[in-house]
């Protein structure tokens, strides 16, 4: 990407969602079943049908696969390869349509909500 796509991809310096909700999806998602599919070493069986992305500990509720520093700078280490629930979640008004669930997990980390304007360039 070049830097005014990134300068524009607010999710790049955020991460509030990978350190807020908990991250279910249909177990054959994963890559032990599904080619290119979650890395499967990545998450936790949660029932029959589900898995969860793990997080990095107990006293630590974040993705395993997020780096760097939540409301700074971050990436996902297996965007390729996210779940489906990654995949669908779409931050505020990238779109144009308000998301509260993401202003919301920006609030917690202390960042301010996103607006219409924010992806205008």
């Amino acid at each position: 990407m070049g830097d005014e796509t990134n300068r524009l991809n607010h999710c790049l310096d955020c991460g509030a969602c990978c350190v807020n909700f908990r991250v279910s999806f249909y177990w054959a998602e994963a890559d032990d079943f599904l080619e290119g599919g979650v890395p499967v070493g990545k998450t936790v069986k949660v029932d029959n049908f589900r898995r969860a992305m793990r997080w990095l500990g107990p006293q630590e509720r974040r993705c395993v696969a997020l780096r760097g520093e939540p409301g700074q700078k971050v990436q996902c280490m297996i965007y390729n390869q996210r779940p489906s629930v990654c995949r669908g979640f779409e931050p505020s008004w990238k779109t144009g349509n308000h998301n509260p669930a993401c202003d919301h997990a920006r609030e917690l980390i202390g960042l301010d909500s996103l607006s219409p304007d924010s992806w205008s360039g």
